[in-house]
């Protein structure tokens, strides 16, 4: 509550900008979390300047109801957040897909969040999807941390949190080690199974006997699998499973990429840290993603190339807390532009940002290229207001590429422990070109993309005849590689998005996005980037960026090491 209410003074503070609320926000919210969940959604909604309406799940209707007294008792009225528990396939369905609903916050499933997009391609989605969470184990880990980190990611809440491990990947030396296997095996047989009210209780029961694929993969073995700990039912209570891990699991098999919301593990070998990069990527999650390993070459080179939005080393997968570790995922993890929740950049998706420009002195810019481009602008842009907006928007885009977007930020350096956001920028950007683009449109997406470090794809359709193109490919020759520019047709485009062709496809207005484009990235979760485009780099830069959280324990059992001398601020 205070971290958004001190986000929305951060962005309502812009001077090139001013921000109101989309309108109604719809927060649809899950059973596995049912206070924080909701209350993140309803707090960033309303900060954000939104109406909002709860619609829990069906099992967490009485917590809901509770949390919504809270926000009343403290004077939000009860016209501004409303209460509307339903369910899901009939009337909150056509809540969602209402037309005067401006924006849906979901948690839930993939499938859930595809149905809404089909049914309404333009709908303003923020979708947290779950995901095929794993941790690699490398044989240069601490074996024994390692055994204890996996269990609490794997089986608190009986492995009914989004971020849980469900895939362990094993290097080889350790997969073959019987001293390893039976370590984790005895690990795992020693969690206690039992009611919540006892507290000696690790496994607490599921929210439903199991069915579907969590059912499957409690109670059946693809080939090549065996179970290393058998899972067993309760032969009272039907909602209690002890945990399982399955050994074997082979590539592209259902227990490799599927997700499995309950207490099994599927447990893979890899004999090269690529390969085993390359068996959590090819998953298509990205929610949460886990290494333990004591060599920085082996860290350093599994944080560039994963993909995951939340990294953990050395340390648990679960337990993201606001700003320490904002929270969101990468592929099938996520549906919509991607700011994380628990993060600075979470309220800009629910408002509307409307640009008031003011004179700024002007600046120095660090970005050589960028520095070029605004030099030879000044002498050929065809449109003088246009001009010194442009200008404008350049030195505003090296100046929050330099504060914020190309720095990692720590905003606690505990001792021991680095979490740290950062900002990957998508391999690929396509800007897409329409015949109402202007000079100012074309140029500023082009430069808020390079500022970013993204390779860059100016897409126009065939034979359009616009002369700021053909000046934008005169200017930027010297990029090189960086820039590419191509014709394609609305079909072509859509087609690209189908076969993942393309990361991330920027127009300037929704009304230009035409329809086969939007259905086409409706059918697989695509985020189409349409906002207006604006002179403000602390906002335009975020579509085409990614956040990504590395949480790091460094430290040994408390020993420092290398560290110690270390300025970290102090505990209290």
């Amino acid at each position: 509550m205070e971290f958004y209410r001190a986000s929305a003074r951060r962005w309502t503070g812009l001077k090139q900008v001013a921000t109101r609320g989309k309108g109604v926000i719809v927060v649809v919210s899950p059973w596995n979390f049912p206070i924080a969940i909701p209350c993140g959604g309803i707090a960033a909604a309303l900060a954000a300047g939104n109406t909002v309406i709860l619609k829990p799940a069906s099992d967490a209707v009485l917590v809901a109801w509770e949390l919504c007294q809270c926000f009343w008792r403290a004077g939000v009225s009860k016209k501004t957040l409303q209460f509307l528990p339903c369910p899901g396939a009939s009337v909150g369905e056509k809540l969602v897909l209402h037309a005067d609903v401006d924006g849906v916050i979901l948690t839930g499933g993939t499938d859930t969040a595809l149905r809404m997009l089909h049914e309404k391609p333009a709908l303003q989605l923020v979708a947290e999807t779950g995901g095929k969470n794993a941790t690699i184990v490398t044989a240069l880990s601490d074996h024994e941390q390692a055994i204890r980190n996996v269990l609490h990611s794997a089986f608190s809440h009986s492995g009914q949190k989004c971020s849980a491990t469900s895939l362990l990947l094993l290097e080889a030396e350790i997969y073959d080690d019987p001293a390893f296997r039976n370590a984790l095996r005895e690990a795992v047989e020693s969690l206690r199974v039992g009611s919540v009210w006892d507290f000696s209780t690790r496994i607490g029961p599921l929210i439903r006997p199991p069915s579907g694929e969590l059912e499957w993969a409690l109670t059946s073995l693809d080939e090549g699998e065996e179970w290393l700990v058998k899972p067993r039912r309760d032969p009272v209570n039907p909602h209690l499973w002890s945990p399982g891990v399955k050994y074997g699991v082979q590539a592209g098999s259902r227990s490799h990429c599927t997700e499995f919301f309950g207490p099994v593990l599927s447990v893979m070998r890899f004999t090269s840290l690529d390969e085993a990069i390359n068996l959590v990527n090819e998953t298509g999650y990205g929610l949460t993603s886990g290494i333990e390993s004591l060599d920085e070459r082996e860290i350093e080179h599994w944080r560039a190339h994963v993909r995951a939005g939340n990294l953990y080393i050395n340390r648990p997968t679960t337990g993201a807390i606001v700003l320490r570790q904002p929270f969101g995922g990468f592929g099938k993890s996520h549906i919509g532009p991607g700011m994380k929740a628990g993060g600075p950049n979470y309220l800009a998706q629910f408002m509307t940002f409307e640009e008031h420009l003011h004179e700024t002195p002007g600046r120095n810019i660090e970005h050589p290229r960028l520095e070029h481009l605004r030099m030879h602008i000044r002498g050929r842009a065809p449109d003088e207001p246009e001009m010194g907006r442009l200008i404008t928007a350049i030195e505003s885009y090296d100046r929050a590429r330099t504060d914020e977007f190309s720095q990692e930020h720590d905003h606690f350096r505990l001792i021991g422990e680095d979490n740290v956001r950062r900002y990957p920028a998508f391999r690929e950007v396509r800007i897409r070109i329409h015949p109402d683009d202007t000079f100012f449109e074309i140029f500023a997406r082009t430069c808020a993309a390079k500022a970013a470090g993204c390779r860059i794809t100016v897409s126009s359709p065939p034979d359009l005849d616009l002369a700021p193109v053909l000046l934008l490919e005169s200017l930027t020759e010297p990029w090189a590689g960086a820039i590419e520019f191509i014709e394609e047709t609305d079909e072509h485009l859509a087609n690209a998005i189908q076969h993942h062709r393309t990361r991330r496809i920027r127009y300037a207005a929704p009304a230009r996005v035409p329809a086969i484009v939007r259905s086409a990235a409706a059918e697989s979760g695509f985020f189409i980037a349409d906002a207006p485009v604006l002179v403000e780099g602390r906002v335009e830069m975020l579509w085409y960026l990614r956040e990504q959280s590395v949480s790091h324990s460094y430290h040994r059992y408390g020993n420092l090491g290398v560290r110690t001398r270390e300025q970290r601020a102090e505990p209290l």
